[in-house]
């Protein structure tokens, strides 16, 4: 049987922050708190958006790469939180939504 929910991505870089706060943290605390199955961090390697091109040196020195935070749950429990991951996002970054089937 196959279940249709949402999947919330999330596309910020490794050093952004909001009130001395870096967002992934605030995210992933944000996601914990509602009660959300469950959230994966994937790091990137290289990347660009409208705040230029965000990159790992694999030289020993992270510099600040990209992050993207996939979640996967039921819509009416990802829905409420939009308004509040659009506050911790801002300008920062983007959330885009598709709907998935899970089997």
């Amino acid at each position: 049987m196959k279940m249709k929910m949402w999947d919330v991505t999330i596309r910020i870089k490794k050093n952004d922050e909001l009130d001395g706060k870096r967002l992934h943290v605030l995210v992933m605390d944000l996601l914990i708190n509602a009660g959300v199955a469950g959230a994966t961090i994937w790091t990137g390697v290289d990347g660009f958006g409208k705040r230029g091109k965000s990159t790992l040196h694999l030289e020993g020195v992270a510099v600040n790469m990209p992050l993207i935070i996939e979640v996967i749950d039921e819509q009416a429990k990802l829905e409420p939180l939009l308004p509040e991951l659009k506050r911790i996002i801002g300008d920062n970054g983007i959330v885009s939504i598709q709907e998935v089937y899970v089997v």
